[in-house]
């Protein structure tokens, strides 16, 4: 008895994560997920441990928990994980006011975003050889004539 399994969103060669109340704006939050979009994992991974960013410790634990679903849940490779999707969402905004002054109050909103990102096992081909496209003949202009030259 019981509810029956719900059919897998994603494909069998992609694994995801999702990092819900971040305490950041999301357009803050999308400057460091733009950052790892369209990387190798371990290549993201070492771009957030030396970023700048506070959120990016956040951000790092959210791609570490994608891998692990990769190889724990889906077992895919991990050295050919690629991040294929990093979006970014909106979330809860508190309300709260900050005291002005002649008895009067401003607005402060205090943001919170989401991020998911989809990691994705891509394998290297070897690289086909192509063969270089040749040059269109460029025609040379004539020579001057010594009446032109004059």
């Amino acid at each position: 008895m019981g509810k029956e399994s719900r059919a897998r969103v994603l494909e069998d060669n992609k694994a995801k994560a999702v990092g819900r109340m971040m305490r950041t704006s999301p357009r803050k939050l999308n400057l460091v997920a733009q950052s790892i979009r369209g990387k190798k994992a371990e290549h993201a991974l070492n771009e957030l441990t030396f970023s700048p960013k506070r959120i990016a410790k956040q951000v790092k634990k959210v791609l570490q928990s994608a891998v692990a679903n990769a190889e724990n849940n889906h077992d895919l490779d991990v050295d050919d994980l690629v991040v294929s999707e990093a979006s970014v969402g909106k979330n809860l905004v508190m309300k709260r006011f900050h005291a002005r002054a002649r008895g009067r109050g401003a607005k402060v909103e205090k943001f919170f975003s989401q991020i998911t990102i989809v990691v994705e096992e891509r394998h290297e081909e070897a690289k086909t050889e192509t063969k270089p496209v040749a040059k269109k003949p460029v025609a040379k202009k004539p020579a001057k004539t010594a009446k032109e030259t004059a």
